[in-house]
C-alpha cells in the first residue's frame, strides 16, 4: 500500500501545523461546497484514532495550500515528533466504499546530528 503523503517533518510541521502537497488534497475527504476545511479521523499504528482538520486558503482556490491544523499538535506531542522524523498517511478502502485513513510515524535515526535513516515508531 503506497502512502498518499510521505513527509520528512520540518520545523513548522513540528511546532505549528503540517503542510501537505496540494495534489494530495484529492485523496483526503472532500471539501464540500464553499467550505475550506474538513475534519477527518485517522488510525495510527497503535490503533488509536486521531481527529485532524485539513484547512485550505479561502481566497486562492487555484493553489489551496492544505495544512493539518486541529489535532495535529496533540499528535506531535504525544508521538514526541521532531524535525527530520517522517510521517506517512494512507487511504484504505474498506467494504461498501468506506474509506479509512491511517498514519504511520518513523523516527529519524541520527548520529552526531546526521540522519542515517528512519525506524518505525513503537506503541
Amino acid at each position: 500500500m503506497a502512502p498518499i503523503v510521505s513527509k520528512r517533518l520540518g520545523k513548522t510541521d513540528v511546532e505549528k501545523r503540517m503542510t501537505l502537497p496540494s495534489k494530495s488534497l484529492k485523496c483526503f475527504p472532500p471539501l464540500s461546497g464553499d467550505k475550506h476545511m474538513v475534519d477527518f479521523a485517522v488510525r495510527d499504528e497503535c490503533d488509536r484514532v486521531w481527529k485532524f482538520r485539513i484547512y485550505t486558503r479561502k481566497s486562492n482556490k487555484k493553489y489551496p495550500k492544505p495544512v493539518l491544523t486541529k489535532g495535529w499538535r496533540e499528535f506531535v506531542c504525544s508521538k514526541r515528533l521532531r524535525v527530520d522524523d517522517r510521517v506517512e498517511f494512507y487511504m484504505v478502502k474498506e467494504e461498501a466504499n468506506r474509506v479509512e485513513y491511517r498514519v504511520r510515524v518513523e523516527k529519524a535515526v541520527k548520529i552526531f546530528g546526521v540522519v542515517f535513516g528512519h525506524e518505525p515508531s513503537h506503541c
